[in-house]
């Protein structure tokens, strides 16, 4: 259970692959402290995902039963959000999903947000969307993974 790279991508063989490429990925910027990885309510893994960079949104839709989550508190800027759907270079668009957030210092306020998605058809691991977060309390944050 690590990441292998070929060809400038990385590929894991789990979900829990996820939380080192997003601890690479964040090292170029504000670290991750913490981590959720999404499960739905019918617990199913696999997720489509749309995402809004610029807006700090980002929705999966569960591949088992299509339910829609928004991630963390998307849901409050969904309103102004032109989503892309993300899709993997072998042309699979189904992920698993982690989220990991950077904390502002000696607090448990989030300053940065970022996705993580695995192919469970390829093994790319991938960070598909990072933006700055001002949410009070990390863990009510990632409960809402």
């Amino acid at each position: 259970m690590a990441l292998t790279t070929r060809e400038k991508h990385d590929y894991g063989d789990s979900q829990s692959d996820i939380r080192e490429c997003l601890s690479q990925y964040s090292g170029r910027g504000y670290a991750v402290h913490h981590f959720a990885d999404a499960v739905c309510k019918c617990s199913s893994r696999t997720f489509s995902l749309r995402v809004d960079n610029n807006e700090g949104v980002a929705i999966r839709t569960c591949g088992a039963c299509a339910c829609e989550h928004p991630i963390g508190d998307s849901e409050e800027y969904l309103a102004d959000a032109e989503l892309e759907e993300c899709e993997c270079p072998c042309g699979e668009s189904l992920f698993e999903v982690t989220v990991g957030v950077s904390l502002y210092e000696d607090s448990e306020d989030v300053r940065w947000l970022y996705i993580g998605c695995r192919c469970p058809h390829c093994g790319l691991t991938a960070c598909y969307g990072d933006w700055k977060n001002e949410y009070s309390g990390y863990r009510e944050l990632l409960a809402r993974v």
